[in-house]
């Protein structure tokens, strides 16, 4: 019997589950009319850099806006190269491209879906003054040989990590560090649907280094040192105030999201093992996985049937990414090519995401699997 209302993710209950905190919050923030730049927006940062062991966390307007500004203060120039990789979202190349910089896209891994270091290796030119490694569906790049690779050729490192706030790596020396903190610069995301989401827009920038941070901090304000004095250009993007009172919220509920999203991904990886026609999503050996999506590859061509078998049961699904990004006609112009991209081209005609949230039940995996199964039976 069919499972009612199955959703990719259910923001709805997740509020629910915490309404009285997040409640408290916004009304706080309405009482105190600080609609812009006020004390909840210090306190989240703070408390944000405090859970990534990060000494600067400057809140955006969005996690693209995370992704230019932080180009625009890395000392980039029109045309130099910046490499992204060619199986993800757009956004990097992107924030690029207005900038007038040229994305050079290397390939990554058919397992991990993450960029490979040899292949950002390849790519490499006298251009090349950037690498964007963006941490994919919850768990990160192998950090350690990409920072091996900038610091051979001297690229500045800006990690997107969107999708994988809570993920860390660990070291051949065995320290551990949260995604997002490894290189120059991190970006954030705070879109609803990510494990940690406010209820609109919102972003964030991360670094290490003091006299950056004040740089960004500046660029996020129209380049401002102070009210009306304008040092850089800048732009105009901040991290609202009542987004910012129900991120704190969130955060403080955020190793218990990933720890449930953790819980659907291990009944996923038991059900579904031993189908032949599917790959489970891998995680890297040096990489914890929060699973802000829960992707697989359906072979054989038969990724599409499989959606719309599920569709007809009531369970959604997501293809990101149906392109890679040099079969993205927006970026046919812009795009420096130098490698083979055919993992990324073939991942994005057989990846497939499921739902995966911080409320799903066991009623609703199970008819999912028993879906999944069903459809490869009778094929």
């Amino acid at each position: 019997m069919p499972v009612a209302n199955i959703q990719m993710v259910d923001l709805v209950s997740q509020y629910h589950r915490w309404k009285e905190e997040i409640d408290s919050a916004v009304s706080s923030v309405i009482e105190s009319g600080a609609f812009i730049n006020g004390p909840h927006v210090k306190e989240f940062a703070s408390n944000l850099a405090a859970y990534l062991r990060a000494p600067h966390v400057i809140p955006c307007g969005n996690g693209t806006d995370a992704l230019q500004i932080s180009l625009m203060c890395s000392g980039l120039h029109p045309g130099d190269e910046v490499i992204v990789p060619a199986f993800t979202y757009a956004a990097a190349a992107e924030a690029a491209v207005l900038l007038g910089l040229v994305p050079v896209p290397a390939d990554v891994d058919p397992y991990t879906y993450n960029i490979m270091p040899e292949s950002a290796e390849a790519v490499i030119s006298e251009r090349t003054r950037a690498i964007i490694p963006v941490h994919l569906f919850g768990q990160t790049c192998d950090m350690h040989p990409l920072l091996a690779l900038a610091r051979k050729y001297d690229l500045f490192v800006i990690e997107d990590n969107a999708q994988s706030l809570g993920s860390a790596y660990s070291f051949p020396g065995g320290e551990t560090i949260q995604a997002g903190v490894m290189g120059d610069i991190g970006t954030l995301s705070f879109f609803p649907t990510k494990t940690l989401g406010c209820f609109g827009d919102g972003g964030a920038i991360i670094t290490r280094s003091p006299e950056m941070a004040e740089h960004i901090r500046k660029t996020t304000v129209h380049g401002q040192s102070s009210k009306y004095h304008h040092e850089i250009i800048g732009v105009n993007s901040r991290l609202d105030t009542l987004h910012a009172a129900i991120l704190d919220i969130k955060l403080r509920h955020i190793d218990e999201s990933i720890a449930a999203r953790q819980s659907v991904a291990t009944f996923y990886n038991r059900a579904l093992a031993g189908i032949p026609d599917i790959i489970l999503p891998r995680r890297l050996p040096t990489s914890t996985h929060i699973y802000n999506q829960y992707t697989i590859r359906v072979l054989g061509r038969k990724r599409d049937s499989l959606q719309a078998y599920l569709k007809t049961l009531g369970v959604p699904s997501i293809i990101y990414y149906p392109l890679s990004l040099d079969e993205q006609k927006a970026f046919a112009p812009h795009l420096r090519i130098r490698t083979t991209l055919n993992n990324s081209r073939l991942l994005a005609r057989e990846v497939l995401s499921l739902p995966i949230h911080t409320e799903m039940k066991e009623d609703e995996l199970r008819y999912i699997v028993e879906g999944i199964r069903a459809f490869f039976t009778t094929i």
